[in-house]
């Protein structure tokens, strides 16, 4: 299979406002088109904003929402998969969420944040309860996961496990914990030898300050693509031949012991 050319989309777009962060995440994916890219990933929280209080519940939508359908148009304009994160609202409830839409506009798989990150983020959502969301696209098995999630090994590593070779994480990581994107993504990456596309939001945004330094880990824990401190967008190949021969040479997966793990659990 060829590489799946993927994109990710650094900006804090503007908060409150959803039609204007369309606006935004449309002429990304005709850049990220553009360039070839297959897919393309907006940070945590994009749609709306993330430092938005209580609007987080006024402009929560279902899953298959007027957002969703928005975004499907999109992705099916410009031919590439779209993974944007948002606040998904079911019944009363609000989660962190995250959804991959197809290049034909498809609905591909909704996640829900598992781990919660702080007091703002516990006191507006409810936290999901399956860790492991997956669907195909481009010829690839692609996960879906949410910031604090990817500080977890545990969760990353049932990805790995269930066959998850690309896993994709909107984002919203504050100063000063810059380490997560710098050093805890591309080894993520390397002891799970997957890829991991690390999507976040950048700038001041009420009481918080996002760090930018999105990545594309690859399986040998380098960064293929790397982000700035300000808005931009980067594209890096993820590419299952160099993952293929990294597990080969690799074989952290093949060499686990898990009978001698299960006192984690």
């Amino acid at each position: 299979m060829p590489p799946l050319r993927t994109a990710l989309l650094q900006s804090s777009g503007q908060p409150g406002d959803v039609a204007a962060n369309l606006k935004v995440l449309d002429e990304a994916a005709a850049r990220a088109a553009a360039t070839g890219a297959g897919l393309l990933i907006a940070p945590e929280m994009f749609l709306t904003g993330y430092a938005i209080g209580d609007d987080v519940a006024r402009l929560a939508e279902p899953a298959d929402g007027d957002c969703a359908d928005a975004v499907a148009d999109i992705a099916a304009r410009h031919g590439l998969g779209i993974a944007y994160g948002y606040p998904e609202r079911d019944g009363e409830t609000v989660y962190n969420a995250a959804q991959l839409i197809g290049p034909d506009g498809a609905r591909l798989a909704n996640y829900r944040k598992t781990h919660l990150y702080g007091g703002f983020e516990t006191d507006s959502f409810t936290p999901g309860d399956q860790p492991v969301v997956q669907a195909e696209l481009g010829g690839l098995r692609v996960g879906l996961m949410i910031c604090y999630d990817v500080e977890f090994p545990e969760n990353v590593r049932a990805h790995a496990l269930a066959g998850t070779q690309l896993l994709l994480v909107p984002t919203a990581l504050m100063h000063p914990a810059e380490v997560v994107a710098e050093s805890v993504v591309p080894v993520r990456a390397f002891e799970n030898q997957i890829y991991v596309a690390y999507a976040n939001r950048t700038g001041l945004e009420g009481d918080f300050e996002f760090v930018g330094l999105s990545a594309l880990a690859g399986p040998d824990g380098t960064a293929r693509a790397r982000a700035g401190r300000g808005e931009e967008l980067v594209v890096g190949d993820a590419d299952p031949e160099l993952l293929t021969a990294s597990r080969e040479a690799n074989p952290y997966l093949r060499d686990r012991r898990p009978g001698l793990y299960t006192s984690l659990t």
